[in-house]
């Protein structure tokens, strides 16, 4: 049946005269509607809209927004998505006529997406738009540190004092942005929090030390963020580690005695000399102090030889007695300023009497061997009773109180 509608589209009108008085009834009033001759017309074609999101023409584009496409009025046969050769994954939605990009856009590129569209006679018409991804002015990747001087290793294992240290290739101005895509999980469960040493290096740790048998891993999808200052995250990384038996040595300078406790239990009562105080001024003016800093200290190196020099802080003039340039064995570091517990075989009727040595922890040869063996990276060296104290830019995050970490 032909709508009225339809009639006064095509141009056909309706004359009164055709509906006589009295022929009021429904047949009646539908042959009045129904005459011989006349057209239907044809239904019109629903109007096709394309949406693609990011808009056309759209500049700085996050490469974490998703492409999406969607149809009106037609069917979406295919879509494109495509920057020098590359094409963007993605899949049709389930339920609705529309195309979303699973795959990862990238800095710096213009894509074009083209989308295929029937409409209701069949018909294929091509739909095509462009948009630029922003392009930082300097992308930050991660590396993960046991310490400043040795990268951790993934599903390595490492001391109670261990801390999570990312490392970021750029500095940071958006630090709490950058915290949202940092993640520490730990089986079992355990509180802790992130310290920004300085700008490229964020520091992670529980309130006190690993329980032992901890695993930790640790994730950080920077991919995206804004860091501030042009700079943006680069490629996601992740590693993991497990804390190993609890390996603490408590050096005291007043004692002179270094007494070791593995998972709670006093294990070696040891002999040693530390630094014998004072100060002395380098050759550019600078002061030396030669006390051994008070303190939760970790072991960052173990080296079975290490050159040791008075020059690395200062001292260059041969004539000066604190001025010397050794080869040392069986050395673990326990901070940057170059402390160390090694073997002194040299100075051993100093030790358990006496404080002699620039800042090391002199130990005799029996006892340095088994401490070389015995202590890993991670493990604790706590230093007390001297009146110069650790700090966390000498490689120390147990230095800060925790209600001020």
């Amino acid at each position: 049946m032909i709508t009225r509608r339809k009639l006064i589209g095509t141009g056909l009108g309706v004359t009164a005269g055709l509906v006589t008085a009295g022929c009021n009834d429904k047949a009646a009033s539908s042959a009045a509607w129904s005459q011989p001759g006349q057209v239907a017309a044809e239904e019109p074609v629903p109007e096709v809209t394309v949406a693609v999101t990011p808009t056309a023409g759209a500049k700085r584009v996050s490469p974490l927004d998703p492409v999406v496409v969607s149809v009106r009025g037609g069917t979406l046969k295919d879509v494109s998505v495509t920057s020098g050769g590359r094409t963007v994954a993605g899949e049709a939605g389930a339920e609705d006529n529309s195309w979303r990009s699973t795959g990862r856009l990238a800095y710096g590129r213009t894509y074009t997406v083209t989308a295929s569209v029937a409409d209701a006679t069949g018909a294929l018409t091509q739909h095509k738009s462009t948009f630029s991804t922003v392009k930082p002015a300097g992308v930050a990747s991660v590396t993960f540190q046991a310490n400043a001087l040795t990268a951790l290793r993934s599903g390595g294992t490492y001391g109670v004092g261990q801390v999570v240290m990312v490392n970021f290739a750029r500095s940071v101005k958006n630090r709490a942005e950058a915290e949202k895509s940092m993640v520490v999980q730990t089986t079992p469960a355990v509180a802790g929090r992130w310290r920004w040493i300085d700008g490229r290096n964020a520091h992670w740790r529980p309130a006190k030390y690993w329980t032992p048998g901890t695993k930790v891993s640790v994730r950080v999808d920077l991919f995206g963020q804004d860091l501030g200052k042009g700079v943006y995250g680069g490629a996601s990384a992740s590693t993991n580690f497990t804390i190993g038996p609890s390996r603490i040595a408590i050096a005291d300078a007043r004692s002179h005695r270094m007494k070791v406790y593995i998972d709670g239990r006093m294990v070696r009562d040891i002999p040693v000399s530390m630094g014998k105080g004072g100060t002395a001024v380098g050759a550019n003016g600078q002061t030396v102090s030669y006390w051994t800093r008070s303190g939760p200290h970790v072991v960052m190196t173990r080296e079975p030889s290490h050159r040791m020099t008075s020059s690395s802080y200062g001292i260059v003039d041969r004539k000066d007695p604190n001025y010397y340039d050794e080869v040392i064995k069986l050395c673990l570091r326990i901070s940057y300023s170059g402390e160390f517990v090694h073997l002194a075989d040299w100075n051993i009727g100093a030790h358990g009497n006496r404080n002699t040595s620039h800042g090391c922890i002199n130990v005799g040869p029996a006892h340095a061997r088994w401490f070389y063996e015995t202590f890993r990276l991670g493990d604790v060296v706590d230093v007390r009773n001297t009146p110069r104290q650790m700090a966390v830019s000498d490689g120390s995050a147990w230095a800060v109180p925790w209600d001020k970490w």
